[in-house]
């Protein structure tokens, strides 16, 4: 990865004035870091303010809400893009997980204001609160019918809501510490939870029953994730017969990001090891990327690229910075990451720069969710941010 470029903050509010400034910085590993600024020398006839960047820095283009800057003596270019709205009124505290419904209409999150709500995807516009758990809800997620949401929380509790009417239709019990994250099976009929207690397991939604613990690790489970595996992956056998419960588990993988430093991989049906690597620092998120690649963020701002094929050397390890990656997301054919200093930016195969999505000032960013071409992001300063890629 190039050299990390930032931006202020608000510099799409700060450079639509006369003589506004605002400014960036370049980051090369192990170098002194470059300043500069921009200054935005008026605004043209169609409302876009031109704008000169200072000596090392070339702005490239610029719209009303991107802005993409080269650093040439490094190599290094990044497209910032700033909220195309921001919803303030939904939770009044820090906001740790967000969704958005199949459809695109609907979201939710959970905050530490204790809240867990479910809004208009379109204005942020408060449609149900759901009220249930004892303590902090952790995550929360939508069904792939979007009308029913998953949530875990630190009660150790995990809850089937309706987002039509905010009743709790199913809770299950089991675990014996607060869960930290969870996963859908195909459309749903089984899930899956980890736990601060070490363990992972696969619950039946019909009959609210837990079919098994998959893993149990010792070890605290901080992200959890479903993919279908490649058909040249050797999954294992089941060593028992699996119960006509399990909808959907054969030729899965379960990825658990364990905080003892280990990405574990196993099949999903089978019970049995795919893969063990060992990592920097704690893991704290994890996704497929496809049916053989998949991602992982450590504590330490490390994201690993792994190939389950050949999984003891990562295909590539990309540091932007030591603050803990938070969220990893497959997106198009590339990804999201958002991490604990306010960063926010996706990478994209058939693109040489990176973008930015910039707004959250040094606060994390705990989660991303998409939409076609919207993505929203929920931050520590209570703010839920949505962007349009239609900007770019």
């Amino acid at each position: 990865m190039a050299a990390p470029l930032r931006i202020q903050s608000d510099w799409a509010q700060a450079l639509r004035k006369d003589e506004g400034e605002a400014w960036l910085s370049c980051h090369p590993p192990g170098k002194p870091t470059l300043y500069g600024s921009l200054t935005c020398q008026g605004i043209g006839l169609d409302g876009i303010p031109e704008v000169t960047a200072s000596e090392g820095f070339i702005v490239n283009e610029i719209n009303k809400k991107s802005i993409h800057i080269s650093c040439p003596k490094e190599n290094s270019s990044s497209k910032f893009l700033a909220p195309y709205t921001t919803f303030s009124r939904i939770h009044a505290k820090s906001i740790t997980c967000l969704d958005i419904s199949s459809g695109g209409g609907l979201g939710v999150s959970s905050s530490a204001d204790g809240t867990m709500k479910i809004w208009q995807a379109s204005n942020g516009e408060l449609r149900r609160v759901l009220e249930g758990h004892v303590f902090d809800v952790n995550c929360c997620r939508f069904f792939p019918s979007g009308l029913v949401v998953l949530s875990g929380g630190m009660d150790a509790q995990l809850k089937i809501w309706s987002a039509e009417d905010a009743s709790c239709v199913v809770t299950f019990k089991g675990h014996k510490g607060g869960i930290l994250d969870t996963a859908i099976v195909d459309r749903g009929r089984n899930v899956v939870s980890g736990s601060r207690d070490g363990t992972v397991r696969l619950w039946d939604c019909g009959r609210s029953a837990c079919l098994g613990v998959i893993a149990d690790c010792g070890s605290s489970i901080n992200g959890v994730a479903v993919g279908a595996a490649d058909n040249s992956i050797n999954l294992g056998s089941p060593e028992q017969m699996p119960s006509e419960r399990e909808v959907g588990t054969e030729s899965k993988m379960l990825l658990l990001a364990r905080e003892d430093k280990k990405l574990q991989c196993l099949g999903l049906q089978s019970r049995q090891p795919v893969f063990l690597f060992i990592g920097s620092d704690a893991f704290n998120c994890c996704t497929f990327l496809s049916g053989f690649l998949l991602l992982a963020g450590t504590q330490d701002g490390n994201i690993y690229q792994l190939d389950v094929r050949s999984p003891r050397t990562p295909v590539q390890v990309i540091h932007r910075s030591g603050a803990p990656v938070l969220s990893v997301l497959s997106f198009r054919d590339g990804f999201i990451a958002s991490q604990g200093d306010g960063s926010c930016f996706i990478v994209q195969q058939d693109l040489d720069y990176v973008i930015e999505l910039t707004g959250t000032d040094c606060d994390p960013v705990y989660k991303v969710a998409t939409w076609e071409k919207q993505i929203y992001t929920c931050c520590r300063d209570g703010l839920v941010r949505r962007y349009q890629l239609s900007d770019l």
